[in-house]
């Protein structure tokens, strides 16, 4: 029992529920996937983010123990004995994997394999149901579900049984949008409602960002950066983290100078002005600046209109849509990316070849070392 009271995470004072020191997942006699420290935190959604095929799924595949692993693996303050850390956690995958049955009995169906009582089954699952908006549904046969309809009900049967950790590995990626935009924003609310300790694997930034508390990013097998969103998405770790992340503008640079409150740095031609310090001993580090931090005008900016110390002239090279949003390309004597919406480029009249003026403040910008330290 003092483990458990003292398996704490200092930053927030919640317990540590599942910790994963040094851990490789294996496929076969291949390591695919590892993280040199992971601590699960209770009541918390964590996301891990990463493209397709970096071994995010088989990373948390070790970390719910259905996949060989090497490293250390402890639930609640103690090395894991995969039997009973099993009864405690529930998967949800891809596809639903729902039997041939009524609704209800799939919901149920874990709370079976428990050996929970049929009446208590009955409510237990017929109330995860309602949650996820499908309990009118309960007496329907699986087989004539949609997928959203299946995977709610996937989702409700691994919550029924009052997990103390649930993984879902991209239960999304086989939606279409306004299906996927709803089941994340349902899920979203009856994960805040339960409290639910929960892994999300993903390799969508709008899904970690509308569901998750903090977001580990894995690329090539590897856990690179794990922290709470605002930190990965506009301090990420590496280059490969920060393209990966929508930080487009990874751009070579020089330090001229670094007093106590601002950095100097020369970027092809221009200077450029961060409040950040260099990394230690870099004199040639990469200045990441996202999309959607650039400011756009299409005529001179007077000095007392704005506090950004950054302005370059530039010309739009190229205009794309990207969703709801518009994606610029400009020359500003180095390339750059800038993000606006669409009511802005129609009111700018934001078109290829056209000049203007783009600006970021000091405060924006984020240095990396030049080259990814092991």
């Amino acid at each position: 029992m003092s483990a458990v009271l003292d398996a704490r995470t200092p930053a927030t004072g919640a317990a540590t529920v599942l910790d994963a020191r040094d851990l490789t997942a294996y496929r076969g006699a291949r390591a695919v996937a590892h993280a040199g420290t992971l601590p699960l935190r209770e009541g918390e959604t964590l996301a891990i983010l990463g493209p397709n095929g970096a071994g995010k799924s088989s990373l948390v595949l070790a970390l719910a123990s259905l996949l060989p692993a090497t490293g250390d693996l402890s639930y609640r303050g103690a090395p894991i004995d995969p039997p009973r850390y099993r009864r405690h956690i529930s998967v949800v995958f891809q596809k639903p994997l729902l039997l041939d049955r009524s609704v209800r009995d799939n919901a149920a169906l874990g709370l079976a394999i428990r050996g929970v009582g049929r009446d208590e089954r009955r409510h237990r699952a017929d109330q995860e149901l309602s949650r996820l908006g499908v309990g009118h549904l309960a007496a329907r046969p699986a087989i004539a579900l949609s997928g959203g309809e299946a995977q709610r009900v996937s989702i409700a049967r691994a919550l029924a049984v009052d997990p103390d950790i649930v993984f879902l590995d991209e239960p999304f990626s086989a939606l279409d949008a306004p299906t996927r935009e709803t089941l994340i924003a349902d899920l979203a609310r009856v994960l805040r409602g339960r409290g639910v300790t929960t892994v999300l694997v993903t390799h969508d930034r709008d899904e970690a960002l509308s569901l998750a508390d903090r977001i580990g990013v894995v690329i090539g097998g590897e856990l690179r950066q794990l922290d709470d969103a605002e930190t990965v998405f506009g301090m990420p770790n590496d280059p490969e983290v920060a393209a990966f992340v929508g930080v487009e503008n990874v751009l070579p640079a020089r330090v001229v100078s670094v007093t106590d409150e601002i950095t100097t740095l020369r970027i092809a031609e221009l200077v450029v002005s961060v409040t950040e310090t260099p990394p230690s001993g870099d004199d040639f580090p990469l200045l990441c600046v996202r999309p959607d931090d650039i400011v756009i005008s299409v005529g001179p900016i007077p000095a007392e209109q704005t506090s950004a110390r950054n302005v370059f002239p530039a010309r739009i090279v190229k205009v794309e849509p990207i969703g709801r949003r518009m994606r610029l390309v400009l020359d500003a004597g180095f390339p750059l990316i800038a993000h606006v919406t669409r009511q802005s480029a129609r009111e700018l009249d934001l078109t290829a070849d056209r000049q203007i003026v783009a600006s970021f403040k000091a405060t924006v910008p984020h240095l990396l070392p030049r080259h990814r330290r092991a």
